[in-house]
């Protein structure tokens, strides 16, 4: 039996690019996740180049029934269509984001409200929304500087995962480079345990 490929989106945030510490663990992370994907195909998109907001014409755009839209609002619509269908090809997702002023960049922000559309990621019923990305699996690669993940000033964690949970994504693994210190071999080798064993349970 042929083996299908699996996918991996990597959303990376970080306004560093070559010193950026949630780069480099979600790196490792990817590493760690071949050997247990002989074949892996990785889609990556970076918010930290842009990713545009929302407007009103976007919102107008998006609660226009889709048989409805006009040419202009398909074309407003078309790089949300394109964001949101990295998401749904997905078989794991990757997001590296690094706190921010107690929260996540603003430009993963975007992101997020570029791909929590109501009928493609999430539907609104009787009992409430309930997410369309079923089966999927999620990593959360964290850095800071001195906001602790969990405490009362983490507003960035808690709102990740309740995103992906708003759209179905509820198998979420959190890795943890809070507080770190790169020339801390004691924390290398903390968060290095910690993506071995996020890999283990995958498995």
């Amino acid at each position: 039996m042929e083996q299908t490929a699996h996918n991996i989106l990597v959303v990376s945030s970080s306004a560093r690019q070559q010193s950026s510490v949630t780069r480099r663990f979600s790196d490792e992370l990817i590493d760690s996740l071949k050997t247990l994907h002989s074949d892996m195909r990785i889609q990556t998109r970076d918010t930290s180049k842009g990713i545009p907001f929302i407007d009103e014409q976007w919102v107008n755009a998006n609660f226009t029934p889709a048989e409805e839209r006009s040419a202009v609002q398909l074309d407003t619509l078309s790089y949300s269509d394109k964001l949101v269908a990295e998401l749904q090809q997905a078989d794991s997702i990757i997001i590296a984001s690094p706190i921010y002023n107690f929260s996540v960049p603003a430009s993963l922000k975007a992101w997020i409200d570029q791909i929590a559309r109501a009928g493609l990621t999430f539907n609104y019923t009787e009992n409430g929304p309930v997410g369309k990305l079923k089966n999927k699996k999620a990593y959360i690669v964290m850095a800071s500087g001195g906001t602790e993940l969990g405490s009362e000033i983490d507003f960035a964690s808690t709102y990740l995962k309740h995103v992906l949970g708003f759209i179905g994504i509820h198998d979420v693994s959190i890795i943890s480079a809070e507080k770190f210190n790169a020339n801390d071999d004691i924390s290398l080798q903390r968060i290095s345990a910690e993506i071995k064993q996020v890999t283990r349970q995958a498995a």
